[in-house]
């Protein structure tokens, strides 16, 4: 009976050590997932980070190519403005030179003719 007694408080003590064994497992697998979680959270934060400047990015050359598309407009209309009102002018000018140029030939024939 004595030796079944030691065995018995061997086999309690073995089962004891197992018992902490896989405590300590438990509890150090949950310390990984903690850790895991964690370090998923963080890059996954990481990430939207990383997401969100590349929108504010887009946003922000987006917005320089409507502004420089509107420059570009604004300067093709002013400059089409500016070329009517040159050639108007240089017509007007070219106007009057041939007037004053036919006064001209019409003061040479009259002489001749007077």
């Amino acid at each position: 009976m004595r030796g079944a007694i030691e065995r018995l408080e061997k086999a309690r003590a073995r089962l004891r050590k197992v018992e902490i064994e896989a405590d300590q497992f438990r509890v150090n697998g949950y310390s990984e997932i903690e850790r895991e979680k964690l370090n998923l959270i963080n890059s996954t934060y990481k990430i939207l980070e990383q997401l969100e400047n590349y929108k504010n990015e887009t946003i922000y050359f987006e917005q320089q190519r409507a502004i420089n598309q509107v420059r570009q407009r604004v300067f093709q209309q002013a400059l089409q403005g500016a070329l009517g009102t040159l050639n108007s002018s240089l017509n007007n000018v070219l106007h009057l030179r041939t007037i004053s140029a036919n006064i001209g030939l019409f003061g040479v024939m009259k002489e001749i003719t007077d």
